[in-house]
């Protein structure tokens, strides 16, 4: 493990950097709305801004880093976004920070491309599983730390806003100091959503509910629990054991979707977390809730991974890089719809009306696969890939996959 992520220790050393600095902004953004009296659905609407800048920058990203490489294009974009960051302390006005929400999600989409692109270079391919791992963990562990920046504010509420832009600037470091060359621009392959409905519905409607459920969450799940009463330490350790919950279930839960008829371990995942969406939105503090937040965390992250690899089971070879991106883009139109309907749903039935919305998602995904076991016969288990976690940014992350070939992974 040691010797595969020596030659790229400082990629992953950027991304948990950048993870710790900008992976709490959702919370706080949230939170600063809320204290400030804004309403559900305002908070919602600036929510889904991040996600549409996120659309916007799977979408040209790539782009702009074939024009003018890797370093520079990393270096720009990491710029702006500690720039945004710093912004959010000059004016609490909701569509000066709509605006900013979107800058940041084109430049974290945009930095994504740059460092998994270079990752997936730097890979040999025997250690891809191994890299892949590695880079879960920064990527995750960032995030969730990161969360403990909500209660730093004290008197001076710009803090966490300064605190996060130090620490998305101090990601440019590693990779611009790095002596690893910097990998040639490609072209990214294409295929169609029309292609990917027809070979896996289940997995393309899978990734959209998946996307509503998270983009919801984390627009939302921290005014949900500061309504309930939490303080801002409980709300800041309430997401942190959700997202050490959602590293925790993922493997498990793969390696029996391996083992099993897939479909029946996605539509049980989705069940399970309708249950305990529901169970979450009729609870109040305490014990109970910190409980069935790992819960929900853990089967809600594992829902996305679980639907690449039922749509990887039904693919040629040579299409599933690229039809990882057009899930990527699936999954992020989820998140960027989530929070404005989740915010629709709290309006109209309180509080506890963002839970009600996750769990009517889960449930209509699960309605989906009950139906595609119906409609169609099992993949044989010696046809099924082995199961892989996969993080929800860039299609450029599939090619660290070490189910992927290594002319597939040349053609990027």
């Amino acid at each position: 493990m040691l010797l595969a992520i020596q030659p790229v220790r400082s990629l992953l050393l950027s991304i948990f950097m950048l993870m710790a600095g900008s992976g709490f902004l959702a919370t706080l953004i949230s939170l600063r709305l809320n204290r400030a009296g804004s309403g559900t659905m305002t908070i919602g609407i600036v929510a889904t801004a991040y996600f549409g800048g996120l659309i916007i920058g799977s979408l040209r990203a790539g782009g702009i880093v074939r024009r003018v490489g890797h370093i520079r294009a990393f270096a720009a974009f990491v710029a702006l976004l500690s720039a945004s960051t710093l912004s959010y302390a000059l004016w609490t006005q909701p569509l000066f920070w709509m605006l900013l929400r979107l800058i940041d999600g084109i430049c974290v989409a945009g930095v994504f491309v740059c460092l998994e692109s270079w990752l997936n270079d730097r890979t040999e391919p025997q250690m891809r599983g191994s890299v892949l791992a590695a880079y879960m963990v920064a990527l995750y562990s960032g995030q969730a730390i990161g969360q403990l920046l909500l209660g730093a504010s004290g008197s001076l509420p710009a803090i966490p806003f300064q605190l996060a832009s130090i620490l998305i600037s101090l990601a440019i470091i590693p990779l611009c100091l790095t002596r690893s060359a910097a990998p040639a621009p490609v072209e990214a392959s294409a295929f169609s959503i029309r292609s990917l409905l027809a070979a896996s519905p289940l997995g393309a409607w899978g990734a959209l509910a998946t996307g509503m459920m998270l983009g919801a969450f984390y627009g939302l799940a921290a005014v949900h629990v500061r309504r309930l009463g939490l303080d801002l330490s409980q709300t800041a350790r309430f997401m942190l054991i959700v997202i050490l919950g959602g590293v925790a279930l993922q493997w498990p839960l793969g390696r029996l979707s391996d083992r099993h008829d897939r479909r029946q371990v996605i539509v049980g995942s989705f069940t399970a977390a309708a249950l305990v969406s529901l169970a979450l939105s009729l609870i109040g503090g305490g014990p109970l809730l910190m409980g069935l937040g790992a819960l929900f965390g853990g089967l809600s992250f594992a829902l996305y991974p679980l639907c690449v690899a039922h749509c990887n089971d039904r693919l040629l070879e040579t299409e599933r890089v690229a039809a990882s991106g057009r899930l990527v883009l699936i999954y992020s139109v989820g998140a960027a719809l989530g929070p404005l309907i989740g915010a629709g749903f709290m309006t109209v039935a309180g509080t506890g009306g963002l839970f009600l919305f996750i769990a009517l998602s889960a449930g209509l995904a699960m309605m989906v696969g009950l139906w595609r076991q119906q409609a169609c016969a099992p993949v044989p288990g010696k046809y099924q890939q082995d199961f892989q976690i996969v993080p929800r940014t860039t299609p450029m992350a599939s090619l660290l996959d070490p189910n992927v070939s290594d002319d597939e992974t040349a053609a990027g």
